[in-house]
């Protein structure tokens, strides 16, 4: 079974295209700086990856930018398909004080 595409893996994936783009490389100049396949750096640009962190800090580093502008904004649970629990932290602490007060 395939794993869902998530809006964030979508967005991460424009990005890094953008930026490659930006830099006037090709997606196998990226991928070999990087130390990955093309075929695998394909799947991140069309959104189809879930990247683990350090193939994300090697894009970074291959397409001479800071992580942080690869991620900016991908959080929430709309970013994520089949999420069984769509809140965060703060909503779990106002229901427990909800609790207590009761």
């Amino acid at each position: 079974m395939a794993t869902p595409r998530s809006r964030a893996a979508q967005l991460f994936g424009q990005r890094v295209r953008q930026v490659r783009i930006a830099r006037g490389v090709s997606q196998e100049e990226i991928a070999n700086l990087a130390d990955m396949h093309v075929t695998n750096y394909g799947r991140i640009e069309r959104g189809e990856a879930n990247s683990e962190l350090h193939t994300i800090i090697r894009l970074a580093t291959a397409l001479d930018t800071d992580p942080a502008e690869l991620l900016a904004g991908l959080y929430g649970p709309h970013m994520v398909p089949d999420r069984e629990r769509a809140y965060s932290v703060a909503d779990f602490i106002a229901a427990k004080r909800s609790q207590q007060a009761i």
